[in-house]
């Protein structure tokens, strides 16, 4: 009996090494006595560190979390970067694989020590640890909260259900190391305290569901119809933003409007560009390199017109999901140039598109400065040809002389306002982004004839709850794969769900009785 309990525990210590040696690099000293039960295996400081551990182990899978559904806002974080940093680059990408690496070490460091505490383990983490764990852990994280608070608020409403089911099986899992230190706690005071919170929290989740809201659990019959879709500057996951080519795609894939950025040249030709320089989406670098801070609408047509507007496609990879191209695309691409505004409304009305776009005021000092909007509707009532009722007009400044002038347009607002205000100013649709989403609403303004229309909605998760908020219509750069949705994800009704939420808690409850009984 001696020698087989020796041979245990000779076969058990080179386990604990593994782990006091991970955690603690002291690969070669160890405790071979297990704490007493009911005894702090841990000196004070330790006990300091360890509650640190797990609270950045919480930052890092919120910040993981939510940088992972930010996917909807990865190409406005990279064009945000490059007006700082002066050249493109796949940041996002960046720092979704840092947030994955960050979260998969603080959860190899918490695992290894949770594990030495069911030992009866004495921890001491190893100065390294120590340093990086809490700069990376929790300092990315928290300065990534506030940015990142809107968007959360999206996916929270369509995922709530799942991340319900997600949170029951996390405290599943915790209540084996809750259920093993209370029962070798020899004071009931330290009991209450290691199970009291650990209850408090499964209690809560438990009755959460009561208080969970999801347009998209809805009962049969009460979904409206899938909204409109328009390419935001065309198809720019599948060619050079707004440029013939890229609009074409948006045909192709059968999109309902077309949304630009419109500027006007130096001798009073719009165009389409959505900087205020050349740079990011011409190659004015390799033509004009003195002239790349100028504001584009300082260049002539003449000079504009020469420009390449779409190598730089091929070359940067604007966004991270984007498939290879065809050699042809890859060859029509290589030769776009600046597209003009009266080519592209002409284009629109042969298709039947109905258009939007952001009309860009002149700087200081050019010609059209004070008469920007006169000159736009030039082209648009006399050079386009395109029918009025096409047109979505966004731009505020003027507008009762635009509806003088052009009272066919769809006279569309780019934010909330009372519903009695946009009646008196005949606006028809609102133009907002999708964090200012509300069913509510949009379900207010419907009912005055007033449709909503999202930007810029690319995830079909997104897609998906602007379905089941009302929205009439979004903007997307995704035009290509929202066309295949046949309905929304994570549909269900209120029914399916309740069904899902009793099974989820009564089937937690059977399997954390057994943990602790046993």
């Amino acid at each position: 009996v001696v020698r087989r309990h020796l041979l245990q525990r000779y076969e058990h210590q080179p386990f604990i090494s593994c782990l006091a040696g991970f955690y603690s690099c002291r690969w070669k000293r160890y405790q071979r006595r297990r704490t007493k039960p009911g005894k702090c295996c841990c000196k004070t400081r330790e006990c300091v560190f360890f509650p640190l551990l797990v609270g950045a182990f919480c930052f890092s899978l919120l910040f993981l979390y939510m940088w992972g559904e930010a996917k909807n806002d990865y190409n406005n974080f990279d064009w945000y970067n490059y007006g700082n940093l002066g050249f493109w680059f796949l940041w996002s990408l960046v720092l979704l694989i840092v947030a994955a690496i960050l979260f998969t070490y603080i959860t190899l460091l918490l695992v290894l020590a949770m594990c030495l505490l069911a030992e009866g383990q004495q921890l001491y983490l190893h100065w390294s640890h120590k340093v990086g764990r809490p700069c990376w852990g929790l300092f990315p994280s928290i300065s990534a909260l506030y940015p990142l608070t809107k968007v959360l608020f999206s996916p929270c409403q369509i995922t709530a259900p799942y991340l319900h089911i997600g949170a029951i099986t996390i405290m599943v899992l915790l209540s084996w190391p809750v259920a093993l230190h209370a029962i070798r706690a020899d004071k009931k005071v330290v009991q209450v305290i290691i199970v009291g919170p650990y209850l408090a929290i499964l209690l809560f989740l438990f009755l959460i569901p009561l208080g969970m809201y999801s347009p998209c659990i809805r009962e049969m019959g009460t979904l409206g119809p899938k909204p409109a879709l328009i390419g935001h500057r065309g198809a720019p996951m599948l060619a050079p933003e707004n440029t013939e080519m890229s609009f074409q795609k948006t045909i192709e894939h059968c999109g309902d409007g077309l949304e630009t950025d419109v500027t006007i040249s130096y001798d009073g030709v719009p165009f389409l560009m959505h900087d205020s320089t050349l740079r990011r989406t011409t190659n004015i670098k390799e033509v004009y390199p003195n002239d790349t801070a100028q504001n584009a609408a300082l260049f002539s047509w003449d000079t504009l017109k020469e420009l390449n507007a779409g190598t730089w496609f091929l070359k940067d990879k604007p966004f991270s999901c984007m498939g290879s191209l065809s050699r042809a695309d890859q060859n029509q691409a290589m030769n776009q140039s600046i597209y003009k505004l009266s080519n592209f409304l002409r284009l629109a009305d042969s298709q039947n598109k109905l258009v939007i776009f952001d009309l860009y005021r002149p700087p200081e000092k050019h010609p059209y400065r004070n008469s920007w909007i006169n000159r736009t509707l030039e082209v648009i009532l006399n050079e386009s040809g395109i029918r009025p009722h096409l047109v979505l007009w966004l731009e505020n400044d003027m507008r009762s002389f635009v509806q003088s002038v052009a009272p066919g347009f769809q006279q569309t607002m780019g934010s909330k306002a009372p519903v009695e205000d946009l009646v008196m100013d005949n606006i028809v649709k609102l133009n907002l982004a999708y964090t200012e989403m509300s069913s509510e609403d949009i379900r207010k303004y419907a009912e005055a004839n007033i449709t909503t229309n999202l930007y810029v909605v690319n995830e079909p998760w997104l897609f998906s709850l602007a379905w089941c908020s009302g929205a009439h219509s979004v903007t997307t750069n995704a035009v290509h794969t929202l066309k295949n949705l046949s309905q929304p994800l994570f549909l269900m009704t209120p029914q399916q769900y309740n069904i899902m939420w009793i099974l989820t808690d009564l089937t937690s409850v059977l399997l954390i009785s057994l943990i602790f009984a046993l």
